[in-house]
């Protein structure tokens, strides 16, 4: 059984906005695409040809991964975080040990990446290690090669 992807109603709307176009339109774009490369005649050397079956694949491949993702979603509210605590669909803000540099990150699917923040797996070393604390608290974590690295949690929130 796959896990459930957290989601926001926003982006859950915007990937089913885009399966429904890559059903509708995309594939009646790719049908076109085949059928005037087809007319050009022979296809074992026609560029164009393979170029549009190569984006039809591509193409339904999304359409497979939408469907999956929104199949197994769990969709929540836009408050997730306002209780100050580091979950799945929170942006935090973190520094490294020994770095001054402030980072932004997003513990989530990869779907709900907003600009200017990176996405953290919530199954990754680092996402595991920062669920549950709060601002002000210093989190250790291992890396999968081994490094044990601290970072201190600025902000919970946007």
């Amino acid at each position: 059984m796959a896990a459930s992807t957290r989601l926001t109603t926003e982006t859950f709307e915007r990937l089913r906005t885009e399966m429904e176009d890559l059903k509708t339109r995309g594939r009646i774009e790719i049908a076109k695409a085949i059928e005037a490369a087809r007319a050009l005649g022979d296809l074992s050397e026609n560029g164009d040809y393979h170029a549009a079956k190569d984006a039809q694949g591509k193409m339904e491949a999304r359409i497979r991964q939408l469907e999956a993702t929104l199949r197994d979603a769990q969709v929540v509210k836009g408050d997730v975080g306002s209780d100050g605590v580091v979950d799945v669909g929170v942006v935090v803000s973190l520094r490294y040990e020994g770095d001054d540099e402030e980072e932004r990150f997003l513990i989530g699917s990869i779907e709900e990446r907003q600009e200017g923040v990176s996405v953290i797996s919530p199954d990754s070393a680092l996402g595991q290690a920062l669920k549950g604390h709060k601002q002000g608290d210093r989190v250790q974590y291992e890396t999968p090669t081994g490094v044990k690295l601290t970072v201190e949690v600025i902000k919970v929130g946007a």
